[in-house]
């Protein structure tokens, strides 16, 4: 991801075009950018994952706050509840739900294996340090 950032300000630079990684640059109603973060584990990924996906989201609901100070500046004003984002207040997850916190796809509820996305993080975000987070918390805790 550093790599991609560097390439699109330098593309940019070129072409006389300022980017923002801010995650709602311009105010106004609409869902502004996030760094949606699809996660999984070996277990996961294998034959009953799901009880494991469930057993992750549970911790990630534990430590919500913890994760929000970390997941980029400026995400209290895109994570209101409007717009296919989750209440920075409240954390929630759900099958293929867009406005969760985090969201379970629905092959991963079919197939009872697979991954979930954490929809938190800003546009912003350090993607080391949000990895780092969710493997700390889901692995390590």
């Amino acid at each position: 991801m550093w790599i991609s950032r560097y390439l699109l300000e330098r593309i940019c630079e070129m072409a006389g075009v300022v980017v923002s990684l801010d995650p709602k640059p311009i105010p106004g109603d609409w869902n502004g950018s996030g760094a949606h973060t699809n996660y999984s584990t070996k277990s996961m990924r294998a034959d009953g994952g799901m009880a494991h996906i469930k057993k992750a989201i549970g911790k990630l609901e534990e430590k919500h706050m913890e994760h929000i100070k970390a997941y980029g500046e400026g995400n209290e004003r895109r994570l209101t509840g409007a717009h296919e984002t989750a209440s920075i207040d409240a954390f929630s997850w759900g099958v293929a739900n867009r406005g969760a916190s985090v969201r379970v796809g629905r092959d991963t509820e079919r197939d009872g294996k697979g991954y979930m996305e954490d929809r938190r993080p800003a546009s912003n975000m350090d993607p080391y340090v949000v990895t780092s987070l969710i493997a700390k918390t889901t692995i390590l805790s």
